[in-house]
């Protein structure tokens, strides 16, 4: 596995890569739901890109970007041991030099949910998306469903702006427990950390619900807010049932939909998602 820092040295180790390449975009301290997606990446591509940036510009103020955790050293040990061929680690000087001014918007998509609680979070992550995909020139990327809603706007931009990449999106990884991996997980206190299982218990109850026969959607958010209200440590920030691929609030679920949520436990904030087929 090769490690480059500077976008020379990716530009000049990119070409060496056997073809078609998969990449996997990261902010690091990894987990096996990054490592599920290098798998994916690697039974479907000759060779994997990996890249772990922490980006400044997706972050709000007041929010976790100095204490975001960290841990290089055993990041690059994760990834060679499932069989990264090339790893991109650029600074945020690399990235965003002096004088940087373009910025890479999605506008409809963005507006909801994660978009409307984090104020340029969305602006953020397009732009650095858009740099990561023109600096690999990948086939095919890959993310998590997890991040339901920046899976919904990667493919649109990627769409849009013409990016001959083919965008993969793999199923949530969860522990044993049902909580959804996530590097923030690692702010839990241990009883934060039993709590968090309500984020699971919330979307099962309301997908139980759906299975049963219940298509109002409002009806299902209820059930969500129901459960989560009755953990003491746990704040609903907000609960979605909306339109898979437009995102748009819906009053009755008759389509593919997207069932999701943040909720602040302690400080932490996690989010969620189910898919409901219909």
């Amino acid at each position: 596995m090769k490690t480059v820092t500077t976008l020379s040295e990716l530009r000049a180790a990119r070409p060496g890569l056997p073809e078609p390449v998969g990449f996997v975009p990261t902010m690091g301290y990894l987990h096996d739901g990054h490592l599920s997606l290098v798998r994916r990446a690697k039974e479907e591509c000759a060779s994997v890109v990996a890249s772990i940036f922490v980006n400044p510009t997706q972050f709000g103020p007041g929010e976790d970007l100095s204490k975001y955790p960290r841990n290089l050293a055993r990041d690059l040990r994760l990834l060679e041991s499932v069989g990264v061929n090339l790893v991109w680690t650029p600074t945020p000087e690399v990235m965003y030099p002096s004088g940087f001014q373009t910025w890479v918007t999605v506008d409809e998509l963005t507006k909801g949910l994660e978009g409307a609680m984090r104020p340029g979070h969305f602006r953020g992550m397009t732009t650095v998306v858009a740099k990561l995909f023109n600096a690999v020139q990948p086939h095919k990327a890959y993310f998590g469903q997890k991040d339901a809603q920046q899976a919904a706007v990667i493919r649109r931009m990627t769409k849009d702006l013409d990016f001959p990449v083919a965008i993969v999106v793999c199923p949530t990884v969860r522990e044993a427990d049902g909580l959804a991996m996530s590097s923030r997980n690692a702010y839990l206190n241990a009883e934060e950390r039993q709590a968090a299982t309500v984020l699971f218990r919330a979307l099962s109850a309301a997908k139980t619900a759906f299975e049963e026969g219940e298509r109002d959607a409002e009806k299902l958010r209820q059930v969500v807010r129901e459960t989560v209200a009755s953990e003491p440590l746990a704040t609903l920030q907000y609960v979605s049932c909306a339109d898979y691929e437009t995102l748009q609030e819906l009053e009755r679920v008759e389509r593919k939909a997207l069932l999701s949520m943040a909720v602040f436990m302690g400080k932490t904030r996690l989010i969620d998602n189910f898919v409901l087929r219909c």
